[in-house]
């Protein structure tokens, strides 16, 4: 006899099917072994105590503080752990039980729906400026395109093109100059069709720079402002183009000032979910969330975004995550931009991992290559 232990991060009905089980059974055993934990802020008590037996009554557990049981605190925060068929077994179970729990039972549904991308795309950096934080990313006219073919051979999905700085301190640039800087390449992509080969994204939140970018044969809208400008939302959903609404905290000016959050994943959710709101309500169909890796945030709070990616799944849209050679890497092992590829790479596989569809580099064939060795991992 031998046994083998074998990862947690394996394609278990892989493995099932292997063996010879039966369909059916595939899909309940499978469920048995995926596990989540679920931090829960803020619970009634009451549904504590309730929540408390009935995943114990199942197999699962709800960690809690002392004296829960006996209702020191009206409210308190707790920890639940369960497998997929614990949670679904819960998600109904708790419709019926008071103290919130209903509501609860709810969001365990909107959980146990989150289906995780099956295809990432890798969206190629190009900046018309000259003050970008990596200077291999700076590309004028000519080059440019240069650029532009060289990641379209190397495999990139999108490019994205934008002409002013956000890094931390950067300063604001006239909508007009922004557009004198990208105009010169935009014109190129139009006149030499490259949208045909590859879909192209505007980084910017300037409507005249958005418009022309459009009319350009872009078909992605990358806004930092998270779609703040009602004209940008227009224009998104006139033109039927993607719309990526990312998070940041104050200006890029003074975005790095202290940023200070009550409950990172908690308020980012919330702002998701209001921005989402204004959109749709304005027409825009195809939404891609960013949390904003660097803009507004501290190591720490970087790293439990993308830790805990996953969270930012139950919104139902795709998620792009941005953390290409950013200063975040220096703070764990100093290194200029220009050597931290490795972190890079690091930082981008665990997203993916953790759920993004897309991840915005400035290393595509690094990328792509990475990419099919995850995936190779993963299917094993």
């Amino acid at each position: 006899m031998q046994i083998e232990l074998l990862s947690n991060d394996i394609n278990i009905k892989s493995y099932l099917s292997e063996l010879g089980v039966d369909g059916g059974g595939i899909a309940i055993m499978a469920s048995k072994a995926t596990h989540h934990t679920i931090y829960i802020r803020e619970l009634h008590v009451g549904a504590a105590n309730i929540l408390k037996q009935d995943a114990l009554s199942i197999g699962a557990d709800l960690a809690v503080p002392r004296g829960t049981v006996l209702a020191k605190t009206p409210h308190v925060n707790c920890i639940l752990i369960a497998t997929t068929k614990q949670l679904h077994l819960l998600s109904k179970k708790e419709l019926s039980q008071p103290f919130g729990l209903k509501e609860l039972a709810k969001e365990f549904q909107n959980i146990l729906n989150i289906k995780k991308p099956l295809h990432v795309e890798i969206m190629g950096v190009i900046n018309a400026n000259d003050d970008s934080f990596f200077s291999d990313s700076r590309f004028k006219d000519a080059s440019a395109i240069e650029a532009i073919e060289r990641m379209i051979d190397d495999g990139a999905d999108i490019i994205d093109i934008g002409g002013v700085s956000s890094a931390p301190n950067s300063l604001h640039v006239d909508k007009n100059e922004e557009l004198r800087r990208l105009k010169p390449i935009l014109d190129t992509i139009k006149k030499q069709k490259l949208y045909n080969k590859i879909k192209f994204s505007i980084d910017s939140y300037e409507p005249l720079a958005i418009d022309y970018a459009l009319k350009s044969g872009f078909e992605v809208v990358n806004d930092i402002t998270g779609l703040s400008n009602e004209k940008v939302c227009k224009l998104c959903a006139s033109s039927n183009s993607r719309a990526v609404i990312m998070h940041m905290q104050k200006t890029p000016r003074t975005m790095q000032e202290s940023p200070k959050y009550e409950n990172i994943l908690s308020d980012i959710y919330s702002f998701f979910e209001q921005r989402i709101k204004v959109a749709e309500e304005f027409g825009v169909k195809d939404i891609v969330l960013d949390v904003g890796i660097g803009f507004g945030k501290t190591l720490e709070h970087n790293l439990m975004l993308i830790k805990h990616l996953e969270h930012f799944l139950t919104l139902g849209k795709p998620l792009l995550v941005g953390a290409s050679r950013k200063s975040m890497i220096d703070k764990i092992s100093p290194s200029l931009p220009k050597d931290r590829l490795a972190g890079t790479l690091a930082l981008h596989l665990e997203a993916i991992r953790n759920g993004a569809s897309i991840v915005r580099v400035h290393d595509v064939a690094a990328h792509v290559q990475a990419l099919k060795i995850q995936k190779a991992l993963k299917n094993i």
